[in-house]
């Protein structure tokens, strides 16, 4: 499995951007899992609109991992290594938020770069709206080209 994580400032396109990889892959066939943080018990499950509610439309199957409850629906919060260890099996496991566990990690920037993120991340997608990028020396994948953004994956994500 690879897993992938994706930091970003809040409306950066972390959720549009793993949609669209989780929709791209199903159509290979592939099982694609994605964990959520929630780190403010804020979800809202099942609504139209609601991230939740976008990845699993997908066809990928989801976790929401927050600070009281963890949302393949348990009572207590799981550890994400426990987490984790539910999509063994899956083809491509993405991650969105909790910047500081040791995942390989894309940081999702748009109109902002925030460099708080520069210790966690290995590459950074991006629109043409941010100049300068290219001075912090990781690779930069375009935003809008899902495609190139897999590839980057499958290339620099080693199997878990």
């Amino acid at each position: 499995m690879k897993i992938v994580a994706f930091t970003g400032n809040s409306n950066s396109g972390k959720t549009t951007l793993i949609e669209k990889l989780s929709l791209h892959l199903k159509t290979q066939n592939k099982r694609v899992g994605i964990i959520k943080h929630d780190p403010k018990d804020k979800a809202m499950f099942d609504v139209e609109g609601k991230d939740s509610a976008r990845f699993y439309q997908t066809g990928a199957d989801v976790a929401i991992l927050g600070a009281t409850q963890s949302t393949l629906r348990f009572h207590k919060a799981l550890s994400i290594k426990s987490l984790v260890g539910q999509f063994v099996d899956y083809d491509y496991l993405f991650v969105e938020g909790l910047k500081t566990l040791p995942f390989p990690r894309i940081c999702v920037a748009r109109d902002s770069f925030d460099t708080r993120f520069l210790p966690y991340i290995q590459a950074i997608a991006t629109d043409s709206s941010i100049p300068n990028l290219e001075s912090y020396a990781l690779p930069l994948l375009n935003l809008n080209n899902t495609l190139e953004i897999l590839e980057w994956i499958d290339i620099n994500i080693k199997e878990s």
